[in-house]
């Protein structure tokens, strides 16, 4: 058997208690994923029945209690929380005196860096910024997916090894993120991963409505194909009828969802948009095609009186 497979025992980090505060879907996965690691998780917040079966199913026989009992207990512990109620949370942890020196409180916010953890930090506590960049399902399916997804790392320069070290741990791979850039970077991975939830959620919609039977399966092999074509080549993957500059096909697309799914014609219209600027910009959308669809995506109606169907 090789030996190259695993580190060293001595070359790996102390082994660390671990407290969870928010048990939402986010932080009973990491915690699991440490205790596969070696770690030891000893302490959850939990305050819905939800959140608490999810501890249950995650973190068995891990005690359930009070955020600041959870910080009593724990040498890492991993604040899991909304983004908004991020802020309001450390504070208070720290105003109370429940923050302990030389304790590693770790944020999974992709929104903040390690800046909003300073009431931490002047408390005496080692702050770092951990965002998996993977969707969770609040079942143990996440902990297998932490294999291989990037972590958004932003700490101290000082604490920059331990934070990487934590992320190894887990199965990701850690990609370090300045401070003043990680607004910028959720905005991107928002776009690129909760709106095409909604999209796909709308394209299955619409294809029951035409009488598909497993919209499921049919979208399937497509959008395989076509996050693999555009993650592999960009915009150079573009195809439709947007691309090509068909405007009468995108006006019977916008007829068709104005009679049947108004709700989405916005949405539409904005992603063609989106779509058409990035078409012409990089030369897959013929000028002299263009002028028509964006008269189209301009107005979301039928094609001016001298337009035709290509």
């Amino acid at each position: 058997m090789s030996t190259d497979q695993q580190p060293d025992l001595k070359d790996r980090p102390a082994r660390l208690t671990v407290g969870v505060v928010g048990a939402g879907r986010v932080g009973p996965a990491l915690a699991a994923s440490l205790q596969l690691a070696g770690h030891r998780p000893v302490a959850v917040s939990a305050v819905s029945d939800a959140s608490r079966r999810r501890a249950e199913l995650l973190l068995p026989d891990v005690p359930v209690m009070p955020p600041a009992e959870v910080l009593q207990r724990a040498d890492l512990v991993l604040l899991t929380v909304p983004d908004d109620t991020l802020p309001g949370l450390v504070t208070g942890l720290a105003e109370t005196g429940a923050v302990r020196p030389g304790q590693l409180l770790v944020h999974t916010s992709g929104r903040y860096g390690a800046r909003v953890l300073d009431p931490a930090l002047r408390a005496g506590a080692l702050p770092l910024a951990l965002h998996p960049v993977m969707t969770f399902t609040g079942t143990p399916v996440d902990v297998q997916r932490l294999a291989g997804c990037s972590f958004g790392v932003t700490a101290p320069d000082e604490l920059r090894l331990a934070a990487e070290a934590l992320v190894i741990e887990m199965g990701g791979e850690p990609e370090w993120i300045a401070e003043e850039n990680r607004p910028l970077y959720h905005a991107a991975l928002a776009l690129g991963s909760n709106h095409l939830v909604t999209l796909v959620a709308q394209s299955m919609e619409l294809l029951r409505a035409a009488g598909v039977a497993a919209p499921d399966r049919m979208l399937g092999p497509l959008l395989g194909a076509a996050l693999d074509n555009a993650l592999r080549s960009g915009d150079a993957a573009l195809t439709g009828p947007v691309a090509r500059g068909d405007a009468g096909t995108v006006a019977a697309h916008v007829t068709e969802l104005r009679k049947h799914a108004p709700q989405s014609v916005a949405g539409y219209l904005a992603m063609a948009r989106a779509t058409a600027d990035r078409a012409l910009a990089h030369g897959l959308l013929k000028p002299e095609l263009a002028e028509d669809l964006l008269g189209v995506l301009a107005t979301g109606t039928d094609l001016p009186e001298n337009g035709e169907d290509r």
